[in-house]
């Protein structure tokens, strides 16, 4: 099967609502690749879903409304291959016309042909009016609304922003210490000539995507987490002994690096509402050899009511998920502003019910993988101003991370990190 034909089968998946991460990775493991083939599919796979209303406005543009959503999706394809990739623009046409034309007759092959070249020869002009008429929510593929709130927020930075989100992510994966050694697994990158893209204390990006299909990822040596992620877990800094919650857990890969840091020591609740991610926690765990974590069902805005006290807290909030488009890019298009507001008085009345449930002189880390201050620094602002016997505490973080402290205190992974996940970490003292 031609390799596009494979994607615009995937494409067509997708569209019926498959998460898009999920779908590939099945996908993957279903069907014997090569690196390159893999490489190839997930960049355009990716590539069309994040330009979306780019696509969308120039076949508009273009064309009446196609019935075929084949032929939609392959003309998709072949526009976004001339646009953000450096491939032969003659070949991507001849290509295009060609399965078309197998596919539904010579017609369908001649439009095709049209709508591709005509596509070429209009670019250039397309992009450049775009960025004079201040369209950049088109140019880029975001909604109207998110596009005018980053503005507000981000003001001169706003394109920098809008263009890092739609940056191709690299796989990162962890090495279970429990299980591994980072020289061990190193060792099984060099094997099979996996290159090294940027370290974070144990978290690997790697330009192949191969040790998911490894025995040692099916045995847990190895789990897939960006060293965002790992981070916000680090920072808790949690001791051997320690009795913690982990509020929102599933599917457990933070809970993991708690547990590995205590060597498997103490107590970790894992909390979840959802029943069926409880399954996933504990097989997660079972799989990497933690025994110290507890999966249990509950809402986290009623701990307060179970008379429990923690060491520590690890508050990861539902949240947007803006920082995390380069990998889950349909995010964009399924949330609104109310989206936002509403998420950030869940996110507060979590906090401030598990912050009831800390010792005193206990430590609690709040996080987000999001970009916008209702659910980071103004949401902390509120609960110190509500909660006067908490203080900010000072974090570190590895040199080569990039981003900026807010005014709190708190750590935002931006933008300007080319390779981790956004994030907003902020680490608290229950004072008396």
């Amino acid at each position: 099967m031609n390799i596009k034909q494979r994607i615009i089968g995937l494409l067509s998946e997708y569209e019926k609502g498959k998460y898009s991460n999920i779908l590939l990775n099945e996908y993957f493991s279903k069907n014997n690749l090569s690196k390159g083939e893999r490489g190839f599919i997930t960049e355009v796979f990716y590539g069309v879903i994040r330009n979306e209303i780019y696509l969308n406005y120039q076949l508009e543009k273009r064309t009446k409304a196609i019935k075929k959503n084949w032929i939609k999706n392959l003309l998709k394809i072949s526009i976004y291959q001339a646009t953000f990739m450096n491939s032969d623009e003659k070949g991507i046409a001849w290509e295009a016309t060609e399965l078309a034309k197998k596919k539904f007759g010579a017609p369908i092959g001649k439009f095709v042909n049209g709508v591709i070249r005509g596509y070429l020869r209009e670019k250039d002009q397309d992009i450049k009016t775009l960025k004079e008429e201040d369209k950049l929510n088109i140019l880029y593929s975001y909604p109207k609304w998110f596009y005018n709130k980053i503005k507000e927020e981000y003001k001169d930075e706003a394109e920098a922003l809008l263009i890092s989100l739609k940056k191709i992510p690299y796989l990162s994966v962890r090495v279970n210490t429990l299980k591994y050694t980072t020289e061990e697994f190193e060792t099984f990158l060099k094997k099979f000539n996996v290159e090294i893209i940027k370290k974070v204390d144990t978290v690997y990006y790697i330009d192949s995507g191969i040790v998911i299909h490894s025995d040692e990822f099916k045995e847990g040596k190895i789990i897939a987490q960006d060293a965002s992620s790992y981070l916000a877990a680090k920072i808790l800094e949690p001791k051997e002994g320690d009795v913690i919650v982990d509020t929102c857990s599933a599917p457990g890969s933070k809970s993991a690096v708690l547990a590995e840091l205590m060597n498997n020591t103490g107590e970790i609740y894992a909390l979840d509402i959802y029943p069926h991610k409880l399954k996933l926690i504990n097989e997660n765990m079972k799989k990497l050899g933690v025994t110290c974590v507890k999966a249990i069902n509950l809402d986290a805005r009623k701990l307060k009511d179970q008379g429990l006290k923690f060491d520590k807290i690890l508050v990861d909030a539902p949240c947007s998920g803006y920082g995390v488009l380069r990998k889950k890019p349909e995010a964009l298009y399924n949330k609104n502003m109310s989206n936002i507001e509403e998420l950030a008085i869940l996110q507060q009345e979590i906090l401030t019910s598990v912050s009831q449930t800390l010792k005193v002189g206990g430590e609690l880390v709040y996080s987000t993988c999001t970009i916008f201050d209702e659910e980071n620094t103004n949401n902390i602002k509120k609960f110190l101003e509500n909660n006067s016997n908490f203080s900010v505490v000072k974090i570190q973080l590895p040199e080569d991370i990039n981003g900026v402290f807010d005014e709190l205190g708190g750590f935002i992974i931006n933008y300007t990190e080319e390779i981790l996940d956004n994030f907003y970490i902020i680490k608290l003292r229950k004072d008396s």
